[in-house]
């Protein structure tokens, strides 16, 4: 089974990444700058065929801005829980995803999380997008560079979690507490991000430690969840860099 990648950016990120890719097909009317050059260099030398097709062949693409680049890929492989939780974390950050459906949404979480320092994302296998090439290349490449997480239970993977010492937050527009007032140093925590409409589940609220919102100065509320992941995932990051507990690298 393949997958596409589109697009200059996030076909460079995957063979940097190392990605497994069976084939690079590149527009013969492209112009050839130092990024497509670059592609061609990483191809040349990881032994990947790639290319020059007429532009026609990119015709049945057209809704997505591939940029006259298209990558065809073995799909991501998925880290199980057992094996994320076994690596070693200290004042670490996972986000799970509950029943997150857009995948351009999906594809700028995990940009956001891989800019912020997270350690992980988890998303459920049913009920929820999964990577896919829209997610691919709305993330700008940063699939490659940020285990993610496929479950079959979101509830019992945050038992686990809870089991092996991590605090679990979710995010409520009906919370009492601001999303800032907590303190997110000093512990390892998930953060959960509901779906765009229904929010995070009731089962998944009754095992949260703490419950936050991001307050609104009227009653539109019009944040989908990439806009509230963002907000909440770079106070932590803020509180982080504040209290010396993490360092850019």
């Amino acid at each position: 089974m393949e997958d596409i990648i589109f697009g200059k950016n996030s076909v460079l990120e995957a063979l940097c990444a190392g990605r497994e890719i069976n084939k690079i097909i590149i527009s013969k009317n492209n112009h050839v700058d130092n990024k497509l050059n670059h592609i061609i260099e990483l191809a040349k030398q990881n032994g990947i065929v790639f290319q020059f097709v007429a532009k026609e062949k990119f015709a049945q693409y057209q809704e997505f801005n591939h940029q006259g680049v298209i990558a065809y890929v073995s799909p991501i492989k998925y880290m199980e829980l057992d094996e994320f939780l076994a690596r070693k974390h200290e004042n670490a950050s996972v986000v799970i995803l509950d029943g997150v459906e857009d995948p351009h949404n999906l594809g700028s979480i995990i940009r956001t999380c891989v800019c912020a320092g997270v350690s992980g994302i988890i998303i459920p296998s049913r009920r929820n997008v999964q990577v896919n090439s829209i997610v691919e290349k709305t993330s700008a490449g940063a699939v490659n560079h940020i285990p993610i997480i496929k479950v079959n239970s979101p509830v019992n993977a945050v038992q686990k979690l809870k089991d092996t010492g991590w605090w679990v937050i979710a995010a409520d527009a009906c919370a009492k507490d601001n999303y800032y007032d907590v303190n997110y140093n000093d512990m390892n925590f998930a953060l959960i991000m509901g779906a765009e409409h229904a929010g995070v589940s009731k089962s998944l609220l009754k095992m949260s430690d703490f419950i936050v919102k991001i307050p609104m100065l009227n009653n539109f509320n019009s944040l989908n969840v990439s806009n509230a992941l963002c907000v909440i995932i770079f106070e932590t990051m803020r509180q982080k860099i504040k209290e010396s507990k993490w360092q850019k690298t």
